[in-house]
């Protein structure tokens, strides 16, 4: 691993989904620590008036619209990181929840849950092979977005619930493949959210109760801020009262 720094000196994130949600919340973060940034997500829109909201801050930042699980999007974000020549943390955010209202996994329609799996545990995988060279420059930290429904078992939740699993034990292993070229990896859970997602899945409830995702930070904060090689192979849960968890 040799040291490297990006033409504006600046550490590089990249960051998926991060038009609405925990990953605008991210993007918002992460420049206010001074990140130049590489900004992922499907919808055009908001995340150009994201990518507006923070260019005034001072950092680069290079918005990508697209989806994660197309080769050509993930090669897009390859280029873009290449150019910065560093990656100091992947942010591994854009989900795909299933059908709405959520089936029984005995009824899933199968088409369904392969584009499940394709965005919630191949991208990701994908996304860290890609970046893999820019990542192991800095060693960099992969941060893998995974959800209690993991491990939860819970009814209507399966498929989603059974790819944040196999993103787990992907994370897992992943940290100890990447150890030795200095690269680490860890899952967070984040917790029930006020986000567009959470009300998918409860289409018809009221979800104001839920905390926003800013009500995160004090988790990232802490994240952000430990020895990555110290932290690499665990799972996170960022609003228990405890963080760290066994996985």
């Amino acid at each position: 691993m040799t040291g490297s720094s990006s033409p504006s000196g600046r550490p590089v994130a990249v960051v998926t989904g991060a038009s609405r949600g925990l990953g605008a919340f991210l993007a918002r973060l992460l420049s206010g620590d001074r990140y130049d940034l590489i900004l992922v997500a499907r919808t055009p829109g908001p995340l150009a008036r994201i990518a507006e909201e923070l260019r005034p801050r001072g950092g680069t930042v290079v918005d990508l619209a697209g989806d994660v699980a197309d080769p050509g999007l993930r090669g897009r974000v390859r280029a873009a990181a290449e150019r910065f020549g560093r990656v100091d943390l992947l942010v591994n955010n854009a989900s795909e929840l299933g059908p709405s209202p959520l089936p029984r996994l005995r009824e899933y329609p199968l088409a369904e849950l392969e584009r499940v799996y394709r965005v919630n545990v191949v991208a990701p995988i994908a996304l860290t092979q890609e970046l893999g060279p820019v990542l192991e420059r800095v060693g960099g930290l992969v941060v893998n977005i995974s959800s209690d429904a993991a491990i939860g078992g819970y009814g209507g939740w399966g498929g989603y619930g059974a790819s944040k699993a196999a993103l787990d034990l992907a994370s897992r292993t992943l940290a100890t493949e990447l150890r030795e070229a200095g690269v680490s990896v860890v899952s967070v859970d984040p917790g029930d959210m006020r986000t567009e997602m959470h009300q998918a899945a409860f289409p018809s409830e009221d979800i104001s109760d839920r905390p926003i995702p800013e009500s995160t930070l004090p988790f990232w904060a802490w994240l952000l801020g430990q020895p990555k090689a110290a932290i690499s192979g665990q799972r996170f849960r960022a609003q228990a009262e405890h963080w760290g968890v066994s996985a």
